[in-house]
């Protein structure tokens, strides 16, 4: 399917736009003995700063966090998710793909179009901001397939084996994808069906199909967290915010 032919209708109203959190990992590498994205950060659980930062998103339709199937934590975690902009789902798979795949098809389910826009964003980036989200929507809302947050790269990249360095690989036009990822709900849908589940973000299911999304220069600070001393530089982050706001 052509990023062309989910372009909007004449007849129809504007594309709206939806937020996707998939929240059904374990998030085994953190070390931890629950799930990573409850993990708390300063004040709140990582899924909780991530979701209060896109609940700010005032063009956002609403957003849909899609749970495991049985999930009874999310709740407690993220008291402060609820209203006619926060939905939830107990829908999400075993991988990433799979859960999103399922999320876009509940978006569907509640009204969202094929030409609607959908912003995939990782719970575990939970340094989040507005303004980066309003970037990443004005960058790309006119445009045919629609992009990502993403930064250079700029540290020399080392191609390994068996723990040594082999070579030196070139790092010009190398970019490291973030999220959030924006694309219309019918040509994600048409590119996860396309390439399965082995695809650990939305653009390169995109690629897939032979389109090139946008990239959009993002932040340091929307790194993803995996291992658990990103947890404490994420909780060092989040309290220079604080003094920030509070002077």
């Amino acid at each position: 399917m052509s990023a062309t032919a989910l372009q909007l209708p004449s007849s129809a109203s504007a594309p709206r736009y939806f937020a996707l959190v998939p929240c059904a990992g374990v998030g085994e590498r953190a070390g931890l003995d629950m799930p990573k994205q409850y993990a708390r950060i300063g004040r709140r659980s990582m899924v909780a700063h991530t979701l209060a930062t896109l609940l700010q998103v005032t063009r956002l339709q609403a957003t849909l966090v899609v749970l495991a199937p049985g999930d009874t934590g999310f709740s407690a975690h993220a008291p402060g998710f609820h209203g006619e902009r926060a939905w939830v789902a107990c829908c999400g798979g075993a991988t990433r793909a799979a859960s999103v795949a399922r999320g876009l098809a509940e978006l569907e389910a509640r009204g969202a179009q094929a030409y609607d826009w959908v912003l995939v964003h990782d719970a575990a980036r939970c340094l989040l901001r507005a303004a980066w989200v309003d970037r990443l929507i004005d960058a790309c809302s006119g445009d045919a397939v629609g992009g990502l947050l993403a930064l250079p790269v700029a540290d020399t990249l080392k191609q390994a084996s068996a723990g040594r360095a082999q070579q030196t690989l070139d790092r010009s036009e190398k970019w490291a994808a973030q999220t959030p990822q924006m694309f219309r709900l019918g040509l994600l849908q048409s590119a996860l069906a396309q390439v399965g589940d082995s695809v650990t973000d939305e653009a390169s299911a995109v690629e897939a199909l032979g389109h090139a999304p946008l990239l959009v220069r993002g932040e340091l600070e929307n790194f993803k967290i995996t291992w658990p001393q990103e947890l404490a530089l994420a909780e060092r982050l989040l309290r220079t915010r604080d003094a920030e706001t509070i002077v």
